[in-house]
């Protein structure tokens, strides 16, 4: 029996962009948890009173479920590439996850904005700096599904030409 030993150079690229992958959650995460206390009214608000009295933080936070998983998701597809099972229809089930992720991320997104939009006329403030971020995301949100819908469909070919290929050996 042979033992053959993955390349380092591999390896440590697959281990790199895993650990990209979870910084950026750590990162994102950060930001949410400390942006509420920036904000003006929540100057002398007490914890309880900035995470837990506020409709539209839950809401963002609720929102943001979808990035996370869709995250975990690009975390798995690294590894499967990895292993050398990109080739897998668990790697193709991992990607129509991320497209659903950033679709349904880019509707929170717009329902934010929309959201924002209508509290800002009703106040008479301007909402054009938080409606100009939701549109970049939104945007990149759907960069990313569309990315990951166009992937899935090679892979789910590469996968179906595979097992095809298995099966008249």
């Amino acid at each position: 029996m042979t033992y053959h030993k993955e390349p380092f150079t591999k390896r440590s690229s697959t281990i790199f962009l895993q650990i990209v992958i979870i910084l950026i959650g750590i990162g994102v995460l950060a930001v949410m948890l400390w942006e509420p206390h920036l904000e003006s009214r929540n100057v002398h608000a007490t914890l309880f009173e900035i995470y837990f009295k506020d409709p539209f933080l839950a809401y963002v936070y609720l929102g943001s479920i979808p990035f996370f998983v869709g995250l975990y998701q690009a975390f798995k597809v690294v590894g499967y590439a990895g292993q050398n099972k990109v080739f897998s229809q668990a790697a193709v089930n991992a990607l129509r996850t991320i497209k659903y992720c950033a679709l349904l991320t880019a509707g929170a997104i717009v329902a934010a904005d929309a959201f924002l939009m209508i509290a800002a006329r009703s106040n008479g403030e301007d909402a054009a700096g938080a409606v100009a971020l939701g549109i970049v995301a939104t945007f990149a949100s759907a960069v990313i599904g569309t990315a990951a819908a166009m992937f899935e469909r090679v892979l789910q070919n590469a996968v179906d030409i595979k097992s095809e290929n298995d099966l008249t050996i």
